[in-house]
């Protein structure tokens, strides 16, 4: 017999299911274990400790927690995924490849890897029509994948073709020595010139789907620097220490900028700038290539659509091309590139030889 009863379908569309506990002193995993008769305990016991379950519009994060009886219990059950990831012929703007990855300049709206109400037509698919071989290559959902970019976030994302160099380049993001340079248009004069946020990011108590500066989150540091200030806007350069979800919408809107066009945690009103998205792209990636001590530097170039909120807004900053350029320090700016403007420049002198 069920110890909590359904009383709102409405949450289920969601993603959220919402109960009421009906035994005093039951214990939390075991109320919704009665009520999900398709859910395990064990999983139910991770999705309180994940913080996708609230008592009376509050987190709880113990299994264990008692129950009064007559509490409003919700839980959020993850949507399934695909159970396979389907190869799809996707053009990709390829900036960088060689025999262990390749550097893709993902466009915005592309989602990275299939997952809840995306199960097509994402980077994955497009890779795994671009590289069979990826098929066999760490998670199936996410193959060759190291890092990611929120779906609205255009730029920069590198992908290993082999193991080793997906172990290889999973070590470096976690040893943080990946240089990740964005561009950010935020609303606002940015005062001081340049400087680190470091505050603990998690998720919203709140608002499970955000993320919000919290003091018990886990740690996050973002360093920023003004390029350009503009009227009422102010052009960032901004390097994250570290890769928490959401982590530089969510700083700089802490600090009182938003990212301009940013659905989430930006503003509702202002200026009608001519932007359909956040002003927010991956702009630079630096790494040491696996297999040997030669870093590799890529730059995207701003995209047209971001070019043109810049431009009406009398911007004369200028974005670097699209290029790849192979160097033997971390920061030699004498290396020659390697490739430019999405074509490697070995492929541009073989089209061009007569």
């Amino acid at each position: 017999m069920n110890t909590a009863r359904d009383t709102q379908s409405c949450a289920e569309s969601a993603g959220w299911q919402v109960f009421v506990a009906t035994k005093p002193g039951e214990r939390l995993d075991q109320a919704l274990t009665g009520a999900l008769l398709t859910v395990s305990r064990s999983q139910i016991q991770r999705l309180i400790k994940e913080g996708q379950v609230q008592v009376d519009n509050c987190t709880v994060l113990k299994p264990g927690a008692l129950l009064r009886g007559d509490e409003q219990l919700a839980i959020c059950l993850p949507q399934s995924e695909p159970e396979q990831l389907v190869p799809e012929p996707i053009p990709l703007d390829v900036v960088y490849q060689d025999e262990n990855l390749l550097v893709v300049n993902k466009p915005t709206g592309m989602v990275v890897h299939p997952g809840a109400g995306h199960a097509s037509g994402t980077l994955a698919n497009a890779l795994l029509a671009y590289a069979p071989q990826l098929a066999d290559l760490g998670d199936f959902l996410r193959p060759g994948i190291v890092h990611r970019l929120d779906q609205d976030t255009s730029g920069l994302i590198v992908v290993a073709l082999r193991e080793p160099a997906r172990i290889a380049l999973k070590a470096q993001f976690k040893s943080r020595s990946v240089r990740k340079t964005y561009l950010a248009l935020v609303e606002g004069c940015v005062s001081p010139f340049e400087g680190i946020i470091d505050v603990p990011v998690g998720r919203s108590q709140h608002r499970r789907k955000r993320m919000a500066p919290m003091p018990d989150g886990r740690p996050a540091q973002t360093q920023f620097r003004t390029l350009e200030r503009l009227e009422d806007h102010t052009l960032l350069e901004v390097l994250p220490h570290t890769g928490r979800t959401h982590q530089i919408r969510v700083h700089l809107a802490f600090l009182g900028f938003p990212v301009v066009g940013d659905q989430v945690y930006g503003r509702r009103k202002g200026p009608a700038l001519q932007v359909h998205r956040q002003f927010l792209h991956a702009y630079e990636l630096a790494f040491c290539l696996p297999g040997g001590d030669r870093w590799l530097a890529v730059t995207a170039a701003l995209p047209d659509d971001l070019q043109r909120v810049l431009a009406q807004l009398g911007s004369r900053w200028s974005s670097a091309p699209t290029r790849a350029i192979l160097m033997e320090t971390k920061d030699d700016s004498q290396a020659e590139p390697v490739a430019q403007s999405g074509m490697l420049l070995q492929e541009r002198k073989q089209m061009t030889r007569p």
